[in-house]
């Protein structure tokens, strides 16, 4: 794998809601809570219709090491536990619970005796954190490492997407928050160093935790270049500690863990207080939205409801994104829940929201100057296209990040990373199927 960073993406940023603190929503009538919010196995709901629960409690427990727990983020009634789908196609076990609004708290909440690494581990486990960054990975799972084999901690406040600025509120309203994880992680987990990492568009941030590092052994803020996709995993060991992620290996094999800043928080917040996570800060964007703003809003809100916050539409949306753009999935309905990892929710008109129509490739290569990690788009379109599994596998297309830099610079407009993403599925179902 070739790293070509230095030739990545400038992709403007709309950073608009940035100076916008966070408001609290009005507690929703309904909460839709997926079981499967998180990489790995769904957690298993250990309540039922009929049942009253209160905020903070437990309603699912982990299925395994990687998974995570998922608590209740209003009280009321537990109205359904059914099925769900979600924006990737999964028919996944929801539970759904009718609001009292009142929002009392579950009265055996209580912040973690945190002594040692084991018990460490367990808060963060018990608090529900995932990658809040959009990857959704347990961080449970993630802080579970050797530490022998751990060096660097890389905090991750790039947030690179276009539009999404939920991170650099969480740095600017929790800064106390942010510090604190950092803290606890550099006792309990030891690792020789650990670098805030932050894109130079964001100086108060970089100031912020820069004042906080002052005498300060171990701990420093790394100022990274204003280019896209700097907040992906590869492309951040690369920049941050000249690292190579080798093909299937974990950052964890190279010495290092990398961290997205809201989790810190989150896991933090239920060190201090014993609340899990059961909100989260969300950027409601694009140009459909009436009022663009940063909102926090319990996990498991209808995207209506967001909008609906947000003064509705001001023009047809064309397309609503989980997420930024560049990386988010588009939804069918307005119906579909805020989730752990939902970062952002964009409503593009139409003129942000179209797709140009694509022409044939001119092959001028600039989806191989451009990609971070040094695949051949082109080369893999042909592939898939000729159904070609062992060629792609050749390709490295399982190496594709998602970060949409082969579309965005292609003057042809040709739908790369969606291809990408589908010879990916073709080559594991070809593997799936030679293992039968």
């Amino acid at each position: 794998m070739f790293l070509n960073l230095l030739r990545g993406i400038h992709v403007p940023h709309r950073k608009d809601t940035a100076d916008c603190p966070p408001q609290r929503i009005p507690i929703p009538a309904t909460v839709s809570l997926p079981m499967s919010m998180h990489i790995g196995k769904p957690a298993l709901p250990t309540v039922k219709p009929g049942d009253l629960v209160k905020v903070g409690q437990r309603i699912a427990e982990p299925d395994g090491p990687i998974s995570a727990p998922i608590h209740a983020s209003v009280s009321g009634q537990v109205r359904s536990c059914g099925k769900l789908l979600l924006s990737n196609g999964q028919v996944i076990s929801a539970v759904v619970i009718d609001s009292d609004g009142r929002q009392a708290t579950d009265p055996s909440l209580r912040p973690p005796a945190v002594t040692d690494y084991a018990s460490f581990l367990a808060a963060v486990r018990d608090s529900g954190a995932v990658g809040l960054g959009g990857a959704g990975f347990p961080t449970g799972a993630k802080l579970q490492v050797d530490p022998a084999q751990l060096e660097t901690i890389l905090v991750n406040g790039a947030e690179c997407e276009p539009y999404i600025t939920s991170d650099t509120r969480t740095m600017l309203d929790e800064t106390d928050l942010v510090w604190k994880g950092v803290k606890q992680m550099q006792a309990h987990l030891q690792p020789r160093q650990i670098l805030l990492c932050i894109e130079k568009n964001k100086p108060q941030c970089i100031q912020r935790f820069q004042a906080l590092c002052q005498g300060e052994a171990g701990i420093q803020v790394l100022a990274l270049p204003q280019r896209y996709p700097q907040g992906g995993e590869k492309v951040l060991l690369y920049t941050a500690l000249g690292k190579v992620l080798p093909e299937g290996k974990l950052p964890i094999d190279v010495g290092a863990i990398v961290i997205n800043c809201t989790t810190v928080a989150a896991f933090a917040r239920y060190i201090e207080t014993g609340m899990p996570l059961v909100e989260r800060c969300v950027t409601v964007d694009g140009g459909a939205v009436a009022h663009p703003q940063n909102v926090i809003a319990p996990i498991g809100t209808a995207l209506r409801d967001l909008f609906a916050f947000c003064g509705g539409f001001r023009r047809e949306p064309k397309n609503v994104f989980y997420g930024g753009p560049m990386m988010g999935v588009s939804v069918p309905s307005l119906d579909y829940p805020v989730l752990k990892s939902t970062n952002a929710a964009l409503a593009l008109d139409e003129k942000e929201g179209t797709p140009p129509d694509p022409t044939p490739c001119i092959k001028c290569g600039r989806c191989i100057r451009h990609c971070p990690i040094g695949l051949m788009p082109q080369a893999i379109e042909r592939a898939y296209r000729l159904n070609r599994p062992e060629e792609l596998e050749k390709l490295k297309v399982s190496l594709c990040m998602r970060c949409g830099c082969c579309s965005y610079v292609c003057p042809a407009k040709r739908p790369l990373v969606q291809i990408n993403k589908m010879a990916n599925l073709l080559v594991r179902q070809y593997r799936a199927q030679e293992r039968r």
